[in-house]
């Protein structure tokens, strides 16, 4: 409490309670008028507005709400920075499906490589009529393993098995499965295989296989790193469709020797196809193909 008294000084104190004050005042001046009644003293004490709880609690609920559209605005930022809705599909796998006009690319694009063309008509006409197949009771591989050096047309070949079948063709890189988040490989094959599934007949394939498929137990992680998770996840999926289904994989390394030993069992990549460098008959070949319709 503050008094300002008539010689301008002001006199604070400290109140306990500000009822008790005022109850005190009042029966001090009501005791004083009746003692002395020729020179009563009028009382006027004017309380404090009291404030209600919520204005009380605005300037808390306030700072709360700054707070809540400070984190909304960074986390639409940081997703913005990260590919937009990349965060919602981080299990997704990251799959190129080959247009309708590379769809076009046919064995007659592939030059220098008759005896890898000659291994693979096998696929084509088994994806073209798959009724003639298991009418007779055949069993097409599952999966078909190109090996050979870098540039030797491993990508052509597997997009002029699927020119020439007319099927869709979903590629995808080995280390697109490979990320440092523990689940994350694992899933992508799991939404891999569930989109070929949903557009069988199709062809999968997979470059670079040994990113994903090295053979486990010689990583730096252990036993059970993620690189090893994504591997046994593939091999699962690989037994959880049948021969028949339409849904052939082709894969791409130039390094067969690091590749796991379960990758080449029967009913997986159980098909090799060497994919060297063409001879001089097939070079010529290969710089028709590139100067057809060329002066």
């Amino acid at each position: 409490m503050v008094i300002h008294l008539e010689d301008g000084k002001t006199v604070g104190y400290v109140l306990p309670s500000a009822d008790l004050f005022y109850m005190d005042v009042r029966d001090s001046i009501s005791q004083y008028n009746e003692e002395h009644p020729d020179a009563r003293m009028e009382q006027d004490i004017i309380r404090p507005v009291e404030t209600s709880w919520f204005i009380s609690l605005l300037p808390t609920l306030i700072l709360f709400a700054g707070l809540i559209i400070f984190w909304v605005i960074m986390m639409r930022r940081l997703g913005s920075s990260m590919g937009g809705d990349k965060q919602m599909n981080f299990g997704k796998a990251k799959i190129k499906q080959m247009s309708d006009e590379k769809r076009k690319t046919t064995f007659a694009d592939v030059a220098g490589a008759d005896e890898e063309k000659e291994e693979l008509r096998e696929i084509v006409e088994f994806l073209k009529n798959p009724n003639k197949y298991n009418s007779l009771g055949a069993r097409i591989p599952k999966g078909v393993l190109l090996v050979g050096p870098p540039g030797t047309g491993k990508t052509l070949l597997a997009r002029a098995v699927a020119g020439e079948a007319g099927v869709p063709f979903f590629s995808i890189s080995g280390s697109d499965f490979v990320e440092m988040f523990v689940g994350v490989g694992a899933s992508r094959v799991r939404d891999l295989f569930d989109k070929a599934k949903k557009n069988h007949p199709c062809i999968i394939f997979i470059d670079e296989i040994d990113a994903v498929g090295r053979q486990r137990g010689a990583g730096l992680g252990g036993g059970h790193d993620e690189r090893e998770q994504t591997l046994n996840q593939l091999l699962v999926e690989m037994d959880g469709f049948g021969a028949n289904e339409g849904v052939i994989m082709i894969a791409a390394t130039n390094r067969p020797d690091i590749l796991d030993p379960a990758l080449m069992r029967p009913g997986r990549f159980d098909r090799q196809v060497m994919v060297g460098y063409p001879d001089i008959k097939g070079r010529e070949e290969i710089l028709r193909v590139h100067a057809k319709g060329k002066p």
